[in-house]
């Protein structure tokens, strides 16, 4: 039995005549007869009576047709999901992220995202830089975002590419000495309490810090350590330290706190969107359309980073033919 039964048997009972239900078919009177025929012995039982004043369906047919009904709305349904899916707008997303990319760029990217792809269900988990990579490389991600490259086994199968330059920025709250100054140096923040991103969460950041501060330095021994930005906002406002984070910091406004440049400027690992290479998702494709269109830099490189993979994929090793 195939769609096209169905559909015979319910023209047929529209029009209760054999060569209207044909007509409407675009399809010869004598065919329908023999597929409704065909129809009738499959099922085992008499569908439809013929009578002088038309073809009428039988208390079996009427039970046939109300389940054939049902049975192309579902092909039809099934059809339109399908293609919907292969369009990335219905299934899965699952991301994890670091909290700073909250402040930019996710907002613009996960609202865009959330509106052209509103039957897409997002899974969002806040994870450190370490977590979020390993949890992609195990497959329980589709995309991670974190700061600096990922690192550890499996990562050579990743695409990754920086969304977000930083640079080292102090907070402090409007009681401590160093409110209202525009900059300051990083040898003054040695002598301070500092509040940080724990090393554990965010080890890119914190090797990086140690490097600028030196092996003998105990600062960052010391400090007060936080997973996330707000956090380290917030304490700093209690007057507990200096806050140390990234300079999209300054996109938090409260009015119990003030930033501070660090001078010599210095730069923070890149923030990092990575996906897997080999991961062929439509949601996952639509997902990165969205950040093509929403981060024009980023989308052009990524669209050379693919294209280099790609290369490199299709291209024979020395001494192979």
């Amino acid at each position: 039995m195939e769609s096209r039964h169905l559909r015979y048997a319910l023209a047929l009972a529209e029009h209760q005549h054999f060569g209207r239900a044909a007509a409407s078919l675009g399809i010869a009177q004598p065919p329908l007869s023999t597929q409704i025929a065909a129809l009738e012995r499959e099922v085992g039982e008499r569908l439809f009576d013929r009578t002088p004043r038309g073809v009428f369906p039988t208390a079996a047919g009427a039970a046939f047709l109300a389940r054939a009904r049902r049975a192309l709305g579902e092909m039809t349904a099934a059809a339109v999901e399908a293609g919907r899916a292969a369009r990335g707008e219905t299934g899965r997303l699952r991301m994890g992220f670091i909290g700073s990319a909250l402040l930019a760029p996710l907002p613009g990217v996960l609202g865009r995202f959330r509106r052209s792809r509103p039957d897409v269900r997002l899974d969002l988990r806040e994870m450190s830089s370490p977590e979020a990579a390993a949890a992609l490389v195990a497959g329980e991600l589709d995309v991670a975002v974190g700061r600096g490259a990922p690192r550890g086994a499996g990562v050579e199968g990743l695409v990754t590419v920086p969304i977000g330059a930083d640079h080292l920025v102090a907070v402090v709250g409007v009681a401590h000495p160093f409110a209202g100054r525009a900059e300051i140096r990083l040898e003054q923040l040695a002598a301070e309490h500092l509040i940080m991103s724990a090393p554990e969460q965010e080890p890119a950041v914190a090797a990086h810090l140690r490097s600028l501060f030196g092996p003998e330095s105990t600062a960052l021994d010391a400090a007060t350590v936080s997973r996330d930005v707000h956090t380290i906002i917030g304490l700093a406002a209690c007057d507990v330290g200096v806050g140390l984070g990234p300079a999209r910091m300054r996109l938090v406004t409260r009015k119990d706190i003030r930033f501070c440049d660090v001078v010599p400027r210095v730069r923070l690992p890149d923030l990092q969107l990575s996906f897997r290479a080999a991961d062929d998702s439509p949601v996952l494709a639509a997902f990165l359309d969205v950040v093509r269109a929403n981060c024009a830099e980023v989308g052009s490189l990524l669209d050379d980073i693919l294209a280099d993979r790609r290369k490199r994929t299709i291209t024979p090793a020395p001494g192979r033919g």
